[in-house]
C-alpha cells in the first residue's frame, strides 16, 4: 500500500518534474550556503583573535551578509517552484475528479453521497498539495541538512559531532512508532468530516422540509453529534502530536547542551578552537530546527497519505456505461425516432426481483406512446434503459434499428431529449435553464420552446420575465412551473425522441393534454414516450403500453382498453371516481 501511495505521489509529480527539479535544485544551492556561513563565521573567529580590526569586521560581516541574502533569494524561488507544483497538482487533481465523476453513470451517486465527494475534491485535494509542498521541501530540506552539515560536524571533531546528534536516532524511532497512529487518527478525521459535510447539504437542501415539520431541533441535535465526533476525532489526532512534537523538539535541544556541556572541556584541553566550536554550535542548530519539523512534517505526510487513497478511490471506479471501440455516430437530423425492444430484461445490482422482465415492443417514428401502471411497475426503469442511464446489456433495446450500447452516448443522447421525475434546475436565470441543452440558441427560439411548454405567459408575469433568477433547484418556482421549464429545455434541443417521466404530474390535466397534443401534431413530429399517472392525457396518445411488474402487460388505444376488463380499466375508473370526489 506504501508503494502504490509512492506511485500516485511520483504520478502527480511527474509532469511537473522540471519545477520540482528546479526547486529541489535550490534547496541544495540554499543548504550548500547553508554550511559554507557558519565556515566563514569561524575564519572570522580565528582570524580576528589574532588581529581585530574595524576594517576586517566589516569585511566579514559584508560578506556573510551577501550570502544570507543570497541564501534567502534562493530560499524563496525553492519555494515558490515547490509550492507552485502543490498548487497546480491541486488544480490538476481537482479538474481530473470533476471530470471523471462526469463519467460515471447516475447509481454511482445514489451510493455515494454528494458531501462525500465535495469533501474529497477539496479537503482532500488540500491535503494532498500540502504533502507535495510543505512535507516535500521540508523532508528534502532535511534530508540536504543531513548530509551537507554532518561530514563538515565529523571533520571539525568526531567526537563533539556524535554526542550532539546521538538522540537524532531516538527522535526518528519515536517518529516510526507514532506513524500508524497518526495514520489512523487523520483518517477518522477525514471521514467525520465527510459525514458532516454530507449532512450539512443535505439540510441545505432540504432546508423548507425542515421547516414544515418543525424539525430544526432534532436537525440541531445530529448536527451537534456529528460536530461532537468531529471533535472527538481532532482531539484525538491533536493530543498525540501534542504529545509527539514538544518530544522532538527537547530531544533536538539535548543534543545542542551535551554539546555546550563536553565542548568547554575541549577548549580548555585545546582539542578544538574556539572558532571550531562556535561553528558546530551553529551546526547542531541549524540541524535543530528541520529536525523538530519533522513531527509536523510527518503529519502532513500522513494526511496527504490518507487523502491519496480517498481520491484515488474514486479514480479507481471505472465508468460501467461507456462507448464500446467500435460505437457508431448517429447524426440527430438523420435520426428518424423508431424505438425496439427485444426481450428487454433489467435487474437492480442489489434487488432480487427484475425490473423489467422480458419486455418486447416496437414504436414507429412520430408515434406517441404512453405508458401507465401502478407505482414500482417499471415505468422509469424503462425511460432510463433508452438513454442509457443505466448498463443494459447489449442486444436488447434499438434506435433505428441500431443496438443503443454500439452507439456513442454522446449521440445517443443528442439524438434523445428527456425529462425525468425531478425537474432539477441550476441557480440562474430561466432563459439559461431553457437554454442549457443548446447554450448558442437564440432568445426568439428559447420562447419558442417555452410557448410550447405553454410556460411562456407566465414568465412574462415575472419581474424580470426570461432573466428572472429561480433559486437553487428552482425554489422560486411552483411545481408545475419547474416542470414546463424542464420541459422547454427539453424541447428547445429539437432531439427526435422525446421522454417525458411523469413529467407533467404537477400540471393540471387539460394543460397536461394540450401539450401533448401539440407535441403530436406538425410536420416535424416526434417521437414521444410519455409516462404519467393522468390517465386523461394518456388517453389522448397514438398508444398505450400498461405495464406491471416490471412487464408489458395490456397494449392498445385508449378506446381499445377501455373496453377490456384489466388493469388500464381499474385505473382509468379509479382515477374517474377521484376526481368526482374532489
Amino acid at each position: 500500500m506504501a508503494r502504490s501511495r509512492l506511485d500516485k505521489l511520483m504520478g502527480y509529480l511527474l509532469p511537473h518534474w522540471q519545477a520540482e527539479l528546479l526547486g529541489i535544485g535550490a534547496l541544495l544551492i540554499v543548504n550548500a550556503l547553508g554550511v559554507y556561513i557558519p565556515l566563514v563565521i569561524r575564519d572570522a573567529i580565528e582570524q580576528l583573535q589574532v588581529a581585530l580590526t574595524f576594517e576586517r569586521v566589516m569585511r566579514y560581516v559584508m560578506l556573510i551578509l551577501v550570502l544570507t541574502t543570497i541564501m534567502w533569494g534562493i530560499r524563496v524561488a525553492s519555494r515558490i517552484l515547490l509550492f507552485g507544483v502543490g498548487r497546480v497538482v491541486e488544480f490538476d487533481l481537482k479538474q481530473r475528479i470533476f471530470e471523471h465523476l462526469l463519467t460515471l453513470e447516475p447509481s454511482y451517486f445514489a451510493k455515494n453521497t454528494a458531501g462525500d465527494l465535495i469533501n474529497r475534491a477539496t479537503s482532500d485535494v488540500d491535503n494532498i498539495r500540502r504533502l507535495l509542498g510543505f512535507a516535500i521541501l521540508s523532508l528534502v530540506n532535511t534530508v540536504f541538512a543531513y548530509a551537507l552539515t554532518l561530514p563538515v560536524m565529523l571533520a571539525i571533531n568526531i567526537r563533539l559531532s556524535l554526542l550532539a546528534i546521538a538522540v537524532y536516532p531516538f527522535m526518528f524511532l519515536l517518529v516510526q512508532l507514532f506513524s500508524d497512529k497518526l495514520r489512523a487518527q487523520q483518517l477518522a478525521v477525514q471521514e467525520e468530516l465527510s459525514s458532516l459535510s454530507e449532512l450539512i447539504q443535505e439540510d441545505i437542501s432540504g432546508i423548507s422540509l425542515i421547516k414544515i415539520y418543525a424539525q430544526e431541533e432534532n436537525e440541531r441535535r445530529a448536527f451537534g453529534e456529528k460536530n461532537q465526533r468531529l471533535l472527538g476525532a481532532n482531539l484525538s489526532l491533536a493530543k498525540t502530536r501534542t504529545l509527539l512534537f514538544p518530544i522532538l523538539a527537547g530531544l533536538a535541544s539535548v543534543g545542542l547542551l551535551v554539546l555546550l556541556g563536553f565542548g568547554g572541556k575541549a577548549i580548555a584541553s585545546g582539542a578544538i578552537s574556539i572558532g571550531d566550536f562556535v561553528a558546530l554550535i551553529l551546526y547542531v542548530e541549524r540541524l535543530v530546527f528541520p529536525t523538530a519539523l519533522l513531527g509536523f512534517t510527518i503529519t502532513t505526510y500522513q494526511r496527504g497519505e490518507v487523502s491519496i487513497d480517498r481520491v484515488e478511490a474514486i479514480f479507481q471506479v471505472t465508468p460501467k456505461i461507456a462507448d464500446t471501440p467500435d460505437a457508431i455516430t448517429l447524426a440527430p437530423e438523420m435520426v428518424v425516432g423508431r424505438i425496439e425492444a427485444r426481450h428487454l430484461s433489467f435487474t437492480f445490482p442489489e434487488a432480487k426481483t427484475p425490473a423489467l422482465a422480458d419486455i418486447s415492443f416496437e414504436i414507429a417514428p412520430g408515434e406517441t406512446v404512453a405508458i401507465v401502471g401502478p407505482i414500482g411497475s417499471g415505468k422509469s426503469t424503462l425511460a432510463n434503459a433508452l438513454p442509457r442511464l443505466l448498463d443494459i446489456a447489449p442486444g436488447q433495446l434499438f434506435l433505428d434499428s441500431c443496438d443503443i450500447t454500439q452507439i456513442r452516448l454522446h449521440s445517443l443522447r443528442g439524438a434523445i431529449a428527456y425529462v425525468p421525475q425531478e425537474s432539477f434546475l441550476f441557480s440562474t436565470t430561466i432563459e439559461n435553464n431553457i437554454r442549457y441543452g443548446s447554450p448558442l440558441a437564440t432568445e426568439i427560439e428559447v420562447i419558442n420552446a417555452a410557448k410550447q411548454a405553454q410556460i411562456h405567459p407566465e414568465i412574462l408575469n415575472f419581474p424580470q420575465q426570461y432573466q428572472t433568477l429561480v433559486g437553487e433547484r428552482g425554489i422560486t418556482l411552483s411545481g408545475g412551473q419547474r416542470q414546463r421549464t424542464a420541459l422547454a429545455r427539453a424541447l428547445l434541443i429539437d432531439a427526435p425522441v422525446l421522454i417525458l417521466d411523469d413529467a407533467l404530474s404537477s400540471v393540471d390535466n387539460q394543460t397536461a393534454t394540450n401539450i401533448l397534443q401539440n407535441l403530436s401534431s406538425g410536420k416535424g413530429r416526434k417521437t414521444v414516450i410519455f409516462i404519467s399517472h393522468q390517465m386523461s392525457a394518456a388517453a389522448t396518445s397514438d398508444r398505450i403500453f400498461v405495464m406491471d411488474g416490471g412487464k408489458i402487460v395490456q397494449t392498445g388505444t385508449h378506446s381499445e382498453l377501455i373496453q377490456i376488463p384489466g388493469l388500464y380499466r381499474n385505473l382509468w375508473e379509479q382515477q374517474k371516481l377521484e376526481e368526482m370526489l374532489r
